[in-house]
């Protein structure tokens, strides 16, 4: 028997519960770990109270797609892990299937990844989901090259400012929105070129203040919803607006013809897109683990609880009040 989170019925973070559960042995092509630790993400808030873009199938049922923890053991077919190798998991997975919400999980082997020696299982949760995101997003979607300006909002998240991170290590320039000006300090210090104060400042303004007029090549937008408007109007010439997130919960407008910019290249991204094909994310695998090993990209925890208190975990999750990672440890 192991700790699992489950809930039962769609709703707040009040309808996880911490439940004993039979683990099992690991089929063909899966891995159990022993968890040790657990990155939460905004998709889990989202699929516990059912505006996830998958709805949850049955119940009682789990979440969560990024944990770091130690191999157990492997199923039948299973090549390139052994027991007792520290791993983190990315999704590549629905949370219909699988969950690492709990003390020993089962996973697809194609799911996890070896932890570079050196990494702590806080980091290890903390570090793969942002920078394989960011990595995604911009490299292989946005096609960023030195000299670009990438704008993203939700700065302050971990994906945020892995794309801080990612575009400054590519030499491109990266330009952080956020809400009001309690986060313009350590956006600063996480290597945002310009800070943007959306309650007191004029996006598009200041944008094309920054670039000369020219705009931004790559616009990253966690929120989507109507301001995807003022955001299309920052995109240069031949640049792209990249939709990863929904966090309005509005819908979303095309605005290229009512702008009349009727060649503007906007697109939805998610991160399977990467960590679904095996050559994608080989690649993201390695330009992440460089950055680690360099130090130009870091783990940026916000605050850490145990797995007895994911209640409010998940409450501190939807306060929008971190900056970087929210990690659940288990003991």
């Amino acid at each position: 028997m192991a700790r699992k989170v489950l809930f039962h019925e769609l709703g707040g973070p009040e309808v996880l519960r911490v439940e004993d559960v039979e683990v099992g042995d690991p089929g063909p092509g899966e891995v159990r770990i022993r968890v040790e630790a657990i990155g939460l993400n905004r998709s889990e808030s989202l699929f516990r109270s059912g505006h996830y873009i998958e709805p949850v199938k049955r119940f009682p049922a789990t979440l969560g797609t990024e944990a770091a923890g130690v191999v157990e053991a492997v199923g039948a077919g299973v090549t390139g892990l052994r027991p007792g190798e520290p791993v983190s998991t990315v999704q590549t997975f629905s949370m219909n299937d699988h969950g690492v919400y709990g003390e020993r999980v089962i996973v697809p082997a194609a799911a996890v990844l070896r932890r570079p020696e050196g990494l702590g299982a806080v980091e290890g949760a903390a570090v793969w989901m942002a920078y394989v995101t960011a990595y995604g997003a911009l490299m292989e979607a946005g096609g960023m090259r030195p000299g670009d300006t990438v704008v993203l909002n939700a700065a302050s998240s971990s994906v945020g400012l892995a794309a801080i991170h990612v575009a400054g290590r590519l030499g491109a320039a990266p330009i952080a929105l956020t809400r009001t000006a309690a986060k313009k300090e350590a956006l600063l210090k996480q290597g945002a070129a310009e800070v943007i104060v959306t309650e007191d400042e004029d996006v598009v303004e200041r944008v094309l203040a920054a670039t000369d007029g020219r705009g931004a090549e790559i616009v990253l937008d966690a929120v989507a919803g109507p301001g995807v408007r003022d955001l299309a109007r920052v995109v240069a010439d031949d640049g792209k607006l990249l939709v990863y997130g929904a966090l309005s919960g509005q819908p979303t407008p095309y605005p290229g013809i009512e702008l009349g910019m009727p060649a503007l290249s906007m697109r939805t991204y998610t991160m399977l897109e990467t960590t679904t094909r095996p050559e994608r994310l080989r690649r993201a695998e390695a330009f992440v683990a460089s950055g680690l090993r360099s130090g130009a990209f870091s783990a940026v925890v916000d605050r850490t609880f145990e797995l007895g208190e994911i209640v409010e975990a998940h409450r501190h999750l939807e306060s929008n009040a971190q900056v970087g990672k929210i990690v659940v440890t288990v003991q």
